[in-house]
């Protein structure tokens, strides 16, 4: 029992496979299907090295930079910009008379 499948369960699908696919195209879904699954394994290696490497070199104080939180008293409003539909909440330029979502008039 593979997967919690018997053999007609198997030979089932096998059959079902052949007939869409027919048996000229199943080597190359194979071979297709066999440079995905190698390509995702060496994925997955090459990122768990990565992260081996990283948690190998500890962070040097000197390589930390500090942000200064900036005041945003000076950013423009966004809330003259848009209008929001009453209807379904969807955001609209300033100027629009109806919604670009539904169509509703904008008041």
């Amino acid at each position: 029992m593979i997967f919690g499948m018997g053999p007609l369960e198997l030979v089932l699908i096998v059959v079902v496979v052949l007939v869409i696919f027919g048996p000229k195209n199943l080597p190359k879904i194979g071979s297709a299907l066999g440079k995905t699954v190698k390509n995702v394994r060496e994925g997955m290696e090459e990122g768990s090295e990565d992260k081996s490497d990283d948690n190998a070199s500890p962070i040097e104080s000197h390589d930390v930079e500090v942000v200064e939180d900036e005041d945003d008293a000076d950013a423009p409003e966004v809330a003259d910009e848009t209008v929001f539909c009453s209807q379904c909440g969807a955001k609209n330029a300033a100027g629009a008379a109806f919604c670009s979502k539904c169509g509703a008039k904008l008041n």
